[in-house]
């Protein structure tokens, strides 16, 4: 057996020596749930550009986490509001529907058993019967009379 000066590749062929780094996910590296590895992947699955900087699916990532949390926070409110402690579609919708910035962003998105936002036309509603009685026309009221 010949024992040629050939380094092995591997752990042992490290310079340091020493046991091998556990890898850390570029998602724990920005400090975000969302998957940074996928959206990359996703990004240059999609061919929206011919190349993909390192930066714009964490950026991209943070986004989504942003928007994510926005709306299941407002959503757990709805939720709470109703007494209900899972979120439904309808709580979803309420949250969508009743936050300006989201109602703007989501305008022309359907959410399915969302239901619509409780609004009844002022028209509709019944005429208000007070216990006083108001005159109908200004001119019964000021009981002058007029000059031919």
């Amino acid at each position: 057996m010949e024992s040629t000066g050939k380094v092995k590749k591997g752990a042992a062929g490290r310079r340091g020596g020493g046991p091998k780094k556990k890898p850390v996910s570029r998602s724990v590296k920005a400090g975000l749930q969302f998957p940074v590895g996928r959206i990359g992947r996703f990004l240059k699955k999609g061919r929206y550009a011919q190349r993909v900087g390192s930066g714009a699916p964490v950026y991209l990532a943070a986004v989504l986490e942003y928007l994510a949390a926005e709306v299941l926070e407002l959503a757990g409110n709805a939720a709470r509001d109703n007494k209900k402690n899972r979120i439904i579609p309808r709580h979803l919708l309420l949250a969508v529907r009743n936050d300006e910035e989201l109602g703007k962003l989501l305008a022309g998105v359907t959410i399915a058993h969302g239901g619509v936002l409780p609004n009844i036309n002022p028209i509709l509603l019944p005429k208000k019967t007070g216990g006083e009685k108001a005159p109908k026309s200004p001119s019964k009221a000021t009981k002058s009379p007029k000059k031919a």
